[in-house]
C-alpha cells in the first residue's frame, strides 16, 4: 500500500469516514487543551489517517502527532456520532512502531522500558535497588545538590514517579483463597505486573474483599504479563504473545464465574482480547470466552451486591476516573456505589474528569513536558475538594497523582478503592489508610 500504512492493519477507512469533524471531542482532548493544535485534537489525527491512506508518506511530524496522543479515549466517551477512534489508534500506533525510524536515544529507552516493566522478577530486582537508593537516602542528596536536574528529561521523570518501596512488601496472595461464608462465586484474579511488585497491597486487599464478600479465589501461579503496555504503545506482535500466555494461564482448567482485575489499563486490554487475536486459528475463540468473563473488580463487586458488613470511614475520598476505566471500559458508576457502601465516607467529585492525569501508560516517561502539566492540572483540581484521600483504580493513575500532589507540597495518600474497603469491612479505622 502506498503512503503512510502498510497491508498489515491499518487503520480502517469505513471507521475514519464515520468522523464528521464536529469538534464535540476537542474540549476533552489533553493535548488539544494543553495547544489548541488541530493536528493535535482527535478529528485532526483521524484526518491525518485518512491523508495517510490516501497515499501522504508517513513522515516525523505525523508520527509525532500520533505519539503525542495519550490514548485517552475520553473522545471516544464524548463523540456523538460514535466513532472508534480506539481502534483507529490501535491501528495506527503499530503502523507508527514498525515504519518510524526513532533516533538511538529513543529507541533505547523504549526498549529499556518493554524489558523491564512487563516482566514481575525483573521489576522486583529494580525494586529492591529502588530500596537501597530511597533507604540510603541518594535520591535527597541528588535534590540538594541540584545533580538530579542535570539528567535527560525522562531519566528525572522516571525517578520522580519512582514509588517509595515499604520495608516489607505485603507479598502475593495465595494460589488459591477461600470464601469466608457462603460461596456466591468462584473467581480469577489478575496480579499484574507494575501492581504486584509496586502495589501488592492491593492485591491483598482485592483478595480479602473478595473472600469476604463469598468468593472463591484462584490466582494462577503462572500468569505473565496481560500486554496492556504494549498494545497501548503499538508493538502489536508483543502484546499478541503476552495475550496467548495469558488465555494460556487462565484456561488452565479454571471454571471460573469472572476473571477479577484490579488495575484499569489491564482490564481494559484483556477485554479488547477478541480483537487483538480475531485473526489468530488458534486463539480466536478462546480469547473471546475470556474476554466476555473479565470484569473490572468494582464491576464485579457492584453486580455481585455487599454481603460482609462495613465499618465507618470517616473520611472525604476525592475520587479519579482512571481513563482506561472510564472511557475504555465505560465504568464509572460502579466504582462509586461500592465506595458509597462503607459508612460515613464522603465522596468528592473532581473537576475536569474526563481529562487525563498525564499518566497514560508509558506517555509520563516519553511525553515527560506535557504529561507533568496535565499531572499539575490533575492534582491542583483533586487538591481543591480539600481531601483526606485520594482514591483511583490503576496503578500508573497513583504513581502520576501522588508525584504531582507532592510536587505541590502536599501529602495525601492514594488508595485504590478495594483498599478503601478491605478497611472498613476489617474495621481498620481511619488512622490504617492515612498511614498515622
Amino acid at each position: 500500500m502506498a503512503g503512510a500504512f502498510d497491508l498489515h492493519d491499518p487503520p480502517d477507512r469505513q471507521l475514519v469516514d464515520e468522523c464528521i469533524h464536529c469538534g464535540f471531542c476537542l474540549p476533552t482532548c489533553p493535548t488539544y487543551v494543553l495547544w489548541g493544535e488541530e493536528m493535535d485534537s482527535p478529528r485532526g489525527r483521524i484526518h491525518l489517517m485518512k491523508i495517510g491512506l490516501e497515499g501522504e508518506p508517513l513522515s516525523g511530524p505525523m508520527a509525532g502527532h500520533f505519539d503525542a496522543c495519550l490514548g485517552c479515549m475520553a473522545c471516544v466517551t464524548a463523540c456523538p456520532s460514535g466513532v472508534r477512534y480506539d481502534r483507529l489508534l490501535e491501528s495506527t500506533r503499530q503502523q507508527v512502531e514498525r515504519r518510524t525510524r526513532r533516533s538511538p536515544a529513543d529507541r533505547a529507552f523504549r526498549g529499556a522500558i518493554f524489558r523491564l516493566f512487563p516482566y514481575p522478577n525483573r521489576l522486583r530486582v529494580a525494586a529492591t535497588l529502588l530500596r537501597a537508593y530511597r533507604g540510603l537516602r541518594i535520591d535527597t542528596v541528588l535534590r540538594r545538590t541540584g545533580l538530579v536536574r542535570s539528567l535527560p528529561q525522562r531519566l528525572q521523570a522516571l525517578e520522580s514517579l519512582a514509588p517509595s518501596m515499604p520495608r516489607r512488601p505485603a507479598g502475593d496472595p495465595p494460589g488459591r483463597v477461600a470464601p469466608s461464608g457462603p460461596k456466591r462465586a468462584t473467581v480469577g484474579m489478575l496480579t499484574g505486573c507494575v501492581q504486584r511488585v509496586f502495589f501488592d497491597r492491593v492485591n491483598v486487599a482485592t483478595a480479602r474483599v473478595l473472600s469476604a464478600e463469598g468468593c472463591e479465589i484462584v490466582i494462577p501461579p503462572d500468569q505473565p504479563c496481560c500486554g496492556a503496555l504494549s498494545m497501548h504503545a503499538g508493538r502489536q506482535a508483543e502484546a499478541q504473545e503476552f495475550a496467548r500466555r495469558t488465555i494460556d494461564a487462565f484456561d488452565a482448567g479454571m471454571g471460573v464465574d469472572a476473571v477479577v482485575v484490579n488495575a484499569a489499563g489491564c482490564g481494559s486490554t484483556m477485554k479488547e482480547y477478541a480483537h487483538l487475536l480475531r485473526d489468530d486459528p488458534e486463539y480466536a475463540r478462546r480469547a473471546a470466552a475470556l474476554t466476555l468473563k473479565v470484569r473490572d473488580v468494582s464491576e464485579f463487586l457492584a453486580d455481585l451486591g455487599p454481603a460482609a458488613p462495613r465499618h465507618p470511614l470517616e473520611l472525604r475520598a476525592a475520587y479519579h476516573d482512571a481513563c482506561h476505566l472510564a472511557h475504555a471500559q465505560g465504568i464509572r458508576r460502579q466504582p462509586r456505589e461500592v465506595l458509597e457502601t462503607i459508612p460515613g465516607l464522603s465522596l468528592q467529585e473532581v473537576r475536569e474528569p474526563e481529562i487525563c492525569c498525564g499518566s497514560a501508560g508509558i506517555y509520563n516517561l516519553v511525553e515527560p513536558q506535557p504529561a507533568a502539566e496535565l499531572g499539575e492540572r490533575k492534582a491542583r483540581n483533586i487538591l481543591a475538594t480539600d481531601p483526606d484521600v485520594i482514591v483511583t483504580a490503576n496503578p500508573g493513575c497513583t504513581l502520576q497523582i501522588r508525584t504531582h500532589v507532592g510536587r505541590l507540597g502536599r501529602s495525601v495518600p492514594v488508595l485504590h478503592p478495594v483498599e478503601m474497603l478491605d478497611a472498613s469491612i476489617r474495621g481498620a479505622g481511619t488512622a490504617t489508610l492515612l498511614g498515622e
